[in-house]
C-alpha cells in the first residue's frame, strides 16, 4: 500500500500474538512504526523504519513521553494502534477480589485512555488521523465469571466511541474490533484442549486494522466491528 509510505504509526503492544502481525504489516505497508512494549528492543523487528520504545503505559506521564519521542524521530503520528490488553476471569462478581478489577481496569481502559489524550492533540493539530483499539465480544457479549474483563472492555467501547464524536470534525477517526478468542500461542497455552480451528486468525484482526487506518476507511468511524470467526 503506496499510501502509507511516510506514515507514522504507533502501535502499543507490538510483540504479542496479534501485535506481531500487525506491525509486520505496517512495516510491509511502507509505513514507520514506533513500538511500545516494556521490553521492546530494535532486534524485535529489523528494519531501519522501525524504532523501539521501551516503555510501561502506567501513567499519563509515559504515554505522553512515547508520543513525543515519535514525533521526535517521525515528525507526524497518522495512526495509534492499541493492542495493549490483558484478560482475567473466572470468579463471579461477588467473589472477584480488588487486584483482578483494578488490573483490567488499568490495563484494559486507563492505558488507552492515557494514549488516545496523549495522541488526540497532535492528530488534531494536523488535521487527520486514526485511533484503532481492540476490544473483545465479551465487551458486548459479556459472559458468566468474567466480569471484570467485560466491564473493562465494555468501557473502552464507549471511550472510542466517545473519542469518534468528539473528533468527527478534524479529519480524525476512531474505531474499535472486537475479536473473539484469537489463535495465538497464549491463548493456546491456557487452553490446550480447545478446537483451535474455530479460532480468529489473528493476521485478519491485522488486515481490518491495517484497512482502518488508511484513506478507504475515512468515513468508518465510531464503529465496533465484530469479529467472530466460526464462533458467530
Amino acid at each position: 500500500m503506496a499510501e502509507f509510505d511516510g506514515q507514522a504509526i504507533l502501535i502499543t503492544g507490538p510483540k504479542g500474538g496479534l501485535g506481531t502481525h500487525v506491525t509486520r504489516m505496517f512495516l510491509a505497508a511502507g509505513a514507520n512504526v514506533a513500538g511500545v512494549s516494556p521490553a521492546i528492543q530494535a532486534s524485535d523487528f529489523p528494519d531501519a523504519r522501525f524504532l523501539a520504545l521501551p516503555a510501561e503505559l502506567s501513567s499519563a506521564d509515559a504515554a505522553r513521553a512515547v508520543v513525543e519521542k515519535t514525533m521526535r524521530q517521525f515528525q507526524r503520528l497518522d495512526a495509534l494502534v492499541h493492542l495493549v490488553g490483558a484478560f482475567a476471569g473466572g470468579k463471579p462478581v461477588a467473589e472477584t477480589d480488588d487486584a483482578t478489577f483494578e488490573r483490567m481496569l488499568d490495563v484494559n481502559l486507563r492505558t488507552a485512555f492515557y494514549m488516545m489524550r496523549a495522541a488526540i492533540p497532535v492528530m488534531r493539530a494536523a488535521g487527520t488521523g486514526r485511533i484503532i483499539a481492540i476490544g473483545s465480544r465479551a465487551a458486548i457479549e459479556p459472559q458468566p465469571t468474567m466480569a471484570a474483563y467485560s466491564a473493562s472492555k465494555a468501557a473502552l467501547v464507549a471511550l472510542v466511541r466517545s473519542v469518534a464524536m468528539e473528533n468527527k470534525d478534524r479529519g480524525i477517526t476512531a474505531n474499535i474490533i472486537l475479536p473473539e478468542t484469537m489463535d495465538t500461542p497464549a491463548n493456546r497455552a491456557a487452553d490446550p484442549k480447545a478446537d483451535f480451528s474455530r479460532w480468529v486468525n489473528p493476521r485478519q484482526v491485522a488486515n481490518l486494522a491495517l484497512w482502518l487506518a488508511s484513506a478507504g476507511a475515512a468515513q468508518v468511524s465510531g464503529a465496533a466491528i465484530p469479529v467472530y470467526g466460526a464462533e458467530l
